[in-house]
């Protein structure tokens, strides 16, 4: 059964998420080719590479990692989901508000002040869904 799950996750990713994947891709290769060695690895199909960035983020199968906690590759796992689920509408729908929710400062601000939280916003709170959902495991913040 995992050897069909895998299969139907790479094939996915591969063709409906065919554009966020190869932007992953290229950062993973940039990453690869000019960062320190960092730890790699698979997560339910998923590769995981640890960066020296302290911000995490997902581009369909390739999750890059600015902490090594569990939680938050639950939670960027289900981004990843969000790109089979979405295929080419991802960047746009999820991809591009969740950077604009992640790095801008009037954002950052408010949630500093304690005015909402990081997965109060939709592509957020969907991702925690969907990551607990299809690992069994507690993404960050739920």
């Amino acid at each position: 059964m995992r050897i069909i799950r895998l299969t139907i996750y790479y094939v996915l990713q591969m063709t409906w998420g065919i554009i966020q994947n190869v932007l992953g891709l290229f950062v993973w290769l940039y990453v690869l080719l000019t960062g320190p060695k960092e730890e790699r690895r698979f997560f339910y199909g998923a590769l995981v590479t640890r960066w020296n960035d302290s911000a995490s983020m997902s581009l369909g199968m390739f999750l890059f990692l600015g902490t090594d906690d569990e939680r938050v590759i639950v939670h960027e796992y289900g981004h990843s989901i969000q790109s089979i689920i979405l295929g080419p509408f991802y960047l746009p729908i999820i991809g591009i508000p969740s950077l604009v929710w992640a790095n801008s400062p009037h954002f950052i601000a408010n949630r500093k002040k304690g005015r909402y939280r990081y997965t109060s916003f939709y592509p957020e709170k969907w991702a925690n869904h969907l990551g607990r959902l299809f690992t069994g495991k507690t993404p960050i913040g739920y």
